[in-house]
């Protein structure tokens, strides 16, 4: 890991109907391997009972800003 900042942030995404947000959880952050073209996740939660979907995303500005400093 090159930096503190990572390239994803880990969420789990419970979808609730059609008339309902979906629920997301940040469970953890991914980051790009330096040599190949792997990425790392680290986990500081797991769900349980979990019937979602895992998403990576990009931090934002604001997250990304936190992270580094």
């Amino acid at each position: 890991m090159s930096s503190n900042t990572p390239t994803f942030y880990v969420y789990a995404v419970k979808d609730r109907g059609k008339d309902k947000k979906p629920i997301w959880t940040r469970l953890g952050a991914a980051w790009s391997q330096e040599k190949g073209g792997g990425i790392n996740i680290e986990l500081e939660a797991l769900p349980l009972a979990f019937d979602g979907k895992l998403v990576l995303m990009p931090p934002k500005a604001a997250d990304a800003e936190s992270t580094a400093g």
